[in-house]
């Protein structure tokens, strides 16, 4: 029940702030007859990425990893809204209980998360900005978990190729640690863990390179410290532009738990190659 409630007051969070920057958008490009298209929709960027792989034969897999991203920056506004999925299948040859040996698909990935920063300008460079966060990984170190944040941001640099910004302040987090696998008359049960709650202190920093008309380079890098459990994330990406929609990525992920159960490993990382649709 409280996954579905913060899933559900997250898209609405999101739906909510891209009305209203959209709205500030396109009142202060009205008022502006020379602007630019991009100034004409409210400064709103976006992009899809899709990558899949399927392998049959003597090996069986399947493997779907997707995202969407939404950007808005204009004189008032810098904003952000993302969804990511993730989810691989394989074959797995299975002893049945009669002891006979069957090819059966067993998931070994399904991930998905979503979030949002909203961020109101006070100047320029420097900006107020609110971020909620939610992911969902059967096979990670937390089943689930949820931010909520408010700090100030900080655009370091801004000019034709280069592009470094600063998040900062502190927040609340909300997560269930992955299920224990214990043995109980002979038989091995999930044993559900108890939901956690901290204060915690967020931070990101996001670098952007044109090192090329047509080549370019982010990077992402976010934590989450709490007393309890400090979370890590890198995003780091290389993108070649094919025409001025289509795009091919190289992308490459670490996700890092300071504190896990037994068996379970503190650091995830993921490597992509996607297709990327730019409008």
């Amino acid at each position: 029940m409280k996954k579905t409630l913060m899933v559900s007051l997250l898209v609405l969070a999101c739906a909510s702030f891209a009305a209203h920057a959209q709205d500030a958008g396109n009142g202060s490009s009205s008022s502006d007859s020379s602007s630019s298209s991009n100034s004409n929709n409210g400064g709103w960027t976006g992009s899809g990425e899709f990558g899949y792989a399927s392998a049959t034969g003597n090996t069986r897999s399947q493997n779907v990893n997707a995202k969407l991203g939404l950007n808005q920056e204009n004189e008032q506004w810098k904003n952000n809204f993302f969804l990511d999925v993730l989810r691989t299948k394989v074959q797995e040859k299975v002893v049945t209980p009669a002891g006979n040996t069957i090819d059966q698909f067993d998931t070994t990935a399904n991930r998905y998360d979503g979030g949002a920063s909203v961020g109101y300008k006070l100047d320029p460079r420097s900006y107020i900005v609110g971020a909620a966060r939610y992911d969902h990984d059967d096979f990670g170190a937390n089943l689930w978990q949820g931010v909520v944040s408010l700090g100030y941001g900080y655009i370091a640099v801004k000019d034709a190729r280069n592009e470094l910004s600063f998040e900062i302040g502190p927040g609340y987090k909300e997560y269930r640690p992955a299920e224990l696998p214990i043995l109980v008359n002979g038989v091995t049960v999930n044993q559900t863990q108890p939901v956690e709650h901290e204060a915690i202190a967020r931070g990101l920093v996001n670098y952007k390179l044109r090192i090329t008309d047509n080549t370019s380079f982010e990077d992402t890098f976010l934590t989450e410290a709490g007393s309890k459990d400090t979370y890590i994330q890198n995003d780091a990406g290389l993108a070649v532009s094919m025409t001025k929609k289509l795009a091919l990525k190289v992308g490459f992920q670490v996700r890092h738990n300071s504190t896990v159960l037994p068996g379970i490993k503190k650091t995830d990382t993921l490597t992509t190659t996607n297709l990327v649709y730019n409008f």
